[in-house]
């Protein structure tokens, strides 16, 4: 088999129209499904008319997603815009009359696999350049004082911790509750939410600090660390950042007991992972070569050594 057919774009490729197969062959079985059964028919329509729905459903998503799974790039641009519109009107309607939750999660779900398996059958990998624009920009962090760097680095924490750690899961909460699409949890996922919360808070905070005082720089992408640094958490892993964000994302929905507060967790780490995470090394391989090479070599990305690396 050449290099050219197991390459990652290769690879990305055929992911992105496997999806888009899965997709056709799974809204069809739904469609299937809702004339056979009342009970499926309530969980994702509740009060809509099947008739008129499937008026536009059928050519506009199922139709379309068949024809993305050929490898036909131009009908992204028309099952995009549909599958977006589709989610968005289901979640306001379920939102509404607390009818058709499930409806409006698999079609939110459906929404996010679209766009995203679309971007990579339109780029042929996955576009991680698109996601890192106006204040996500790699830029290296001007010339500063490390006390200045430790006050800019925990300003933005904050922010993020605000953002993505209570306004966003706050909001998951709400709209799960909702549409009752919640599970029933053990009292004691709490109490381990709790703890992987102090655990990932100390984490995230000892590798800004780290980064901060040895990078003359900030972990921010818009203030990039000018050393590379291989000192405290990042010893053991090379991204205890992103590691410590993502456990303290999982820690918030066990604590409140949201099961899609730990998959947006989840999804978080998927999207920094294959989008973000290879935009970000190709920058460090170019600024410091050999060094990160090395490091990359020793030092796994989510698995934590056993023992501290140290450098040459």
């Amino acid at each position: 088999m050449s290099n050219a057919a197991t390459s990652p774009s290769a690879r990305h490729y055929h992911l992105a129209r496997t999806y888009f197969a899965l997709q056709a062959v799974a809204a069809t079985g739904w469609w299937l499904a809702l004339i056979f059964s009342p009970e499926v028919r309530e969980a994702t329509l509740g009060g809509l008319n099947p008739a008129v729905v499937a008026l536009f459903d059928l050519p506009l998503f199922v139709v379309t997603s068949a024809i993305a799974a050929a490898g036909y790039v131009p009908v992204i641009w028309v099952l995009s815009p549909y599958t977006a519109i589709a989610a968005l009107g289901t979640t306001g309607y379920a939102l509404a009359t607390t009818r058709a939750g499930w409806g409006s999660l698999i079609m939110l779900l459906a929404m996010a696999g679209t766009i995203a398996s679309g971007m990579v059958l339109r780029y042929r990998r996955v576009p991680g350049e698109l996601l890192l624009r106006g204040p996500f920009t790699f830029r290296k962090a001007p010339i500063a004082t490390t006390r200045a760097h430790l006050l800019r680095t925990l300003r933005q924490m904050a922010i993020f911790w605000i953002v993505f750690l209570a306004l966003i899961p706050a909001m998951i909460w709400y709209y799960e509750h909702r549409l009752a699409l919640g599970a029933p949890w053990h009292s004691a996922v709490a109490g381990f939410g709790y703890g992987l919360l102090i655990l990932g808070s100390v984490a995230a905070i000892w590798s800004a600090a780290t980064m901060s005082r040895l990078g003359d720089g900030t972990p921010l992408p818009s203030a990039m660390p000018t050393r590379l640094v291989i000192a405290g958490p990042y010893r053991w892993i090379r991204n205890p950042m992103a590691a410590a964000s993502i456990t303290q994302g999982i820690a918030v929905g066990l604590i409140v007991g949201s099961w899609l507060t730990v998959i947006y967790a989840l999804a978080g780490a998927a999207v920094w992972n294959w989008a973000i995470r290879p935009v970000e090394e190709n920058d460090l391989h170019e600024r410091f070569g050999a060094s990160f090479h090395s490091y990359q070599e020793h030092v796994a990305c989510w698995i934590p050594r056993l023992t501290p690396y140290r450098q040459d």
